[in-house]
This record gives C-alpha cells, structure tokens and sequence, in this order.
C-alpha cells in the first residue's frame, strides 16, 4: 500500500491573521489563498469567489461565513460549502497545520 505523500506549505504568522480580517496569500503556480481566523481556528480556502473573480478577503465574514463583496454569494469558511446564491460551486478548502505559530497547509495527495 502506497503512502500519501504531503507537502506542508506555511503561510505566515498566526498574528498577521484577526478574526475580523482575512489574510490572502499568493504563492507560485497555485491560486490566491485566504485565510481566516474564526475565534482562534485557523481555516484557509481559495480566495477567488467560484461565481465571479472576486477576493473573498475582500468580502464580509457573518459568524462562519464569508459574503463575495461582487454579487453577495455565500460560502461556509470551515467546510468551503456555497451556502448563498447565486454561488452554486463549492470552495476549495486545505487541511490547516499551525507549527510554532505559524499557518501553513497540507500540499499533495
């Protein structure tokens, strides 16, 4: 049986992220990120809305939902569900590590 090899990315510091203001994050060969900071738990998602090319860091965050500042869209931080039309496409989420107060993401499969 074959083992999953995982990449761990890091992102940046657990401080540079509040709850109130998600952090996006670019890296090479890889979409924009967005991470966010709900209450102390970290979840990181693509940051481009699935409906439209809005930066969903740009957006307003409701309890655990982020609204796409375009068109009002809705998705759930924590699971990447599109929970408000007119999203209909889920959000792609990442497996979250926090090394040494750092934020980084499970890479690969």
């Amino acid at each position: 049986m074959a083992i999953a090899e995982h990449t761990i990315q890091f992102l940046c510091p657990t401080s540079e992220v509040t709850p109130d203001c998600p952090k996006r994050v670019e890296l090479a060969d890889h979409p924009p990120l967005a991470i966010f900071n709900l209450n102390g738990e970290f979840h990181v998602t693509d940051d481009t809305c699935t409906h439209g090319e809005a930066s969903l860091c740009d957006g307003e965050i409701v309890g655990d939902v982020v609204e796409c500042p375009f068109h009002q869209g809705a998705f759930d931080i924590r699971t990447g569900e599109a929970v408000g039309a007119p999203c209909v496409v889920n959000l792609k989420t990442y497996p979250v590590v926090i090394e040494n107060g750092i934020v980084g993401i499970r890479l690969g499969q």
